[in-house]
């Protein structure tokens, strides 16, 4: 106001240390709001929708009187019950890839979680009234978190073929019992078909179904053939990779299967304080295979998803399993010269051109380890000094510094010739 006094320095600073004009919010929602939540509540739904469908088990004969019950044919009351526990299963499967940040597992929550909506208002029944809110508050956090789950579902091309053969053999036993129903005993519907070609697949074969002609018994026979073959390759190509990558991980280290697919990585060979920071530098831009021999080191690079495998990063066969022969770079840095050296002699003489850049924890080993075969050595400590000359004397005398630091890496080539001489003190002549 016109009669208010002018603002002292002092107001003015109080103002600025006490006055935002930025609101802060009483709760931060998107804490509560992230995949973080959306994960577990999609799991609590599934276990809420397995609990309500064994409800409705028990109930015996469950009247439906649900907003949604006119429209459903008088068939559903046997499917409603079960149908809940199938889709208790089906949201758990999501939930995991969910967990995982899979695109497919997205979509089948985006199509699975409005189904788990409908139920309540089909059954109406006072236990469902949980299931319907959680259900109906989960599926909007879905739906906003849909960036998040961006992984795609990696399969092989074995994978895949043999989850294409195993739908083309169900279709092919539907379709076809279908058709040559009039041959059969039991068979009228199309579920009756299909339920058919399940029960043969799998080699239960209850008998309520069965062929009363030539011809629909050689049907019969190609369909359990056909089917049971498809169900067995399709169920151990998805199952046995994960078996396999479960058992590996917990001894952290890759499958063979996964190794073989390894081609133009970078294969490291130790791992300490030096190469951390390198493995995190790298995997962001190419395929790594850190070589360990520390189980608990490899254990924990595995959780951090890491391609590991715990063996002597010196031996040979080891570095074969690495499958450095189509590495496109090998970098030794174990934290200790005389092991690098060996890694770097084990590299060369199973890849002669691979790129070898080792770290030599002592500069006075640099000369050494170029003359093993590492076509770079980089010295740690020289790279810490240059930056500490630098930030002391500012850019201007940046390149001092860097004349010194080259001078000292010659001086400490020269150094490591001089010691390169035989008991008679005569110069050994080096490649």
């Amino acid at each position: 106001m016109a009669n208010d006094p002018p603002e002292t320095t002092m107001d003015a600073a109080l103002r600025e240390l006490f006055h935002h004009d930025d609101r802060v919010p009483f709760v931060y929602w998107r804490e509560y709001t992230g995949t973080d939540t959306t994960v577990p509540l999609t799991g609590a739904v599934a276990v809420l929708a397995f609990v309500t469908g064994l409800s409705h088990f028990s109930q015996g004969d469950l009247a439906f009187g649900g907003p949604l019950a006119p429209v459903l044919p008088a068939e559903s009351a046997t499917v409603v019950p079960f149908g809940a526990v199938l889709l208790a299963f089906v949201l758990g499967g999501l939930a995991v890839g969910l967990r995982r940040r899979l695109r497919i597992a997205w979509y089948g929550t985006v199509l699975v979680l409005p189904l788990v909506v409908v139920l309540p208002l089909v059954t109406a029944e006072p236990t469902d009234v949980l299931l319907f809110v959680l259900s109906l508050g989960t599926f909007p956090l879905v739906v906003r978190n849909r960036t998040a789950f961006d992984q795609s579902l990696d399969l092989s091309p074995f994978q895949t073929a043999a989850i294409v053969a195993f739908v083309a053999g169900q279709a092919y036993g539907t379709i076809g019992a279908y058709r040559l129903r009039n041959f059969y005993t039991g068979i009228e519907t199309w579920t009756d078909a299909f339920y058919y070609i399940v029960v043969t697949g799998t080699t239960v074969g209850y008998g309520d179904a069965t062929p009363t002609s030539q011809g629909a018994k050689l049907f019969t026979l190609s369909a359990i053939v056909i089917s049971t073959g498809t169900f067995a390759v399709a169920s151990g190509s998805l199952i046995i990779p994960t078996i396999e990558s479960r058992v590996s991980a917990a001894f952290g280290t890759m499958t063979a299967s996964e190794l073989a697919l390894m081609d133009g990585h970078v294969v490291v060979l130790g791992y300490g304080d030096l190469t951390e920071p390198l493995v995190d530098e790298l995997v962001a831009t190419t395929d790594v295979v850190v070589v360990t021999p520390d189980a608990d080191t490899a254990s924990a690079l595995g959780e951090d998803d890491v391609n590991v495998l715990t063996a002597d990063p010196t031996d040979e066969d080891a570095l074969l399993d690495a499958r450095i022969d189509v590495a496109s770079g090998v970098v030794a840095a174990t934290s200790d010269d005389a092991q690098d050296t060996l890694a770097v002699l084990a590299a060369r003489e199973v890849n002669p051109d691979v790129r070898i850049v080792a770290a030599a924890t002592d500069h006075g080993h640099v000369g050494k380890l170029e003359r093993v075969g590492a076509d770079e050595v980089i010295s740690p400590s020289v790279i810490v000094g240059r930056q500490l000359g630098q930030s002391v004397l500012g850019d201007a005398d940046a390149s001092a510094v860097e004349a010194e630091v080259a001078e000292t890496e010659t001086a400490g080539t020269d150094d490591a010739d001089d010691e390169d001489t035989d008991e008679d003190g005569d110069t050994t002549v080096q490649p």
